[in-house]
């Protein structure tokens, strides 16, 4: 007889149910969020033959943990799983979910996810770093914009040197202003610090990286583009076609199709939002900065030519995330010609 497992996760604890191949309740009961913990359990009832759980937060963690313990665990998009536990149980409990899970895993009506590795995972929490730091940094910067715009002054642009003379200059005299920008100065000069800092770790890492290298002599792609985007692939294999990349990143229109109706919308946006930026910033540099003869961006201004340039960027940036998957996958150089 085969045995399968649902496995709810939250943050401290993992209800778990285990079923028979006919659905029978085997087993269920509770366990520490931890890999051992969730081992520990399930290697003292039978022997599972398929073990599934929800994306989320403590997704990369459990799976890697678990896989590295011989433990058969698959990752299910939580939206995937969000419709059939709506189906299966008229209740939402965590034990309910537990066992809905289970259920999915023994019929096999589930779509596996990819779960980057833990080395991607990384990368990706200092760009997303660099990013919330570069966000409280303009924050910083409209707040003193706004308290000496009340005095009838503008300011320069914010990562020039006279940003900040001109501001405390302004200041000068008025206590309670001087005390509010020193403070907000303070904290920028911090930030700035921690970005420079992340900014050299980001540079270090794609030097040493050769993929990086590769994807870097692509006109507009940056250290943080082709890091960003190493990271969300991960594992170039898992795309069958590189023109797969495009719909994962959320780059192809948006399609509604019944009956005699078909929609095709904007972008679906769907998946990895700062990758998609970063992809649309690269296509919009090779449009704007780079003069030499280069085909990728011929066509994107001939397409520009026929619609827009806004849809000539979006188009770009597609293509882009195709030509890099593909220097990936094949492990080649850029081509000009």
């Amino acid at each position: 007889m085969e045995y399968f497992a649902g496995l709810d996760v939250s943050m401290e604890e993992t209800h778990i149910c285990v079923l028979d191949r006919d659905g029978t309740l085997i087993r269920e009961g509770k366990a520490r969020s931890s890999p051992d913990a969730i081992s520990d359990f399930l290697a003292a009832g039978p022997t599972c033959v398929g073990v599934v759980f929800e994306t989320g937060r403590m997704a990369p963690m459990l799976y890697h943990g678990l896989t590295e313990r011989g433990i058969p665990v698959q990752c299910i998009e939580s939206r995937q799983a969000y419709q059939a536990l709506k189906s299966l149980a008229g209740h939402k409990s965590d034990r309910n979910d537990a066992r809905g899970l289970a259920h999915l895993a023994r019929t096999g009506f589930y779509k596996p996810t990819h779960v980057k590795s833990l080395s991607a995972h990384a990368i990706r929490s200092l760009i997303a770093a660099r990013k919330k730091l570069v966000g409280q940094r303009v924050t910083i910067d409209n707040q003193i914009r706004g308290l000496v715009v009340v005095f009838g002054v503008r300011l320069p642009r914010a990562l020039s040197p006279a940003f900040k003379d001109a501001a405390l200059k302004v200041s000068n005299g008025v206590p309670g202003l001087h005390a509010a920008l020193n403070g907000l100065f303070a904290a920028r000069e911090a930030i700035l610090a921690a970005v420079a800092a992340i900014d050299a770790d980001v540079k270090k890492t794609a030097r040493k990286s050769k993929t990086c290298s590769r994807l870097m002599t692509v006109p507009g792609v940056g250290p943080i583009t082709a890091l960003a985007f190493a990271a969300a692939v991960d594992d170039p294999s898992r795309f069958r076609r590189s023109r797969d990349v495009g719909p994962y990143l959320g780059l192809v229109p948006r399609r509604h199709q019944s009956g005699e109706v078909d929609y095709v919308g904007s972008i679906s946006k769907r998946g990895d939002t700062r990758v998609r930026t970063l992809l649309y910033e690269a296509a919009n540099v090779m449009l704007t900065r780079y003069a030499g003869p280069l085909k990728l961006k011929e066509w994107a201004l001939a397409t520009g030519a026929r619609s827009t340039m806004r849809k000539a960027r979006v188009a770009l940036a597609r293509r882009l995330a195709i030509v890099l998957h593909a220097m990936m996958r094949d492990q080649t150089e850029f081509q000009f010609a």
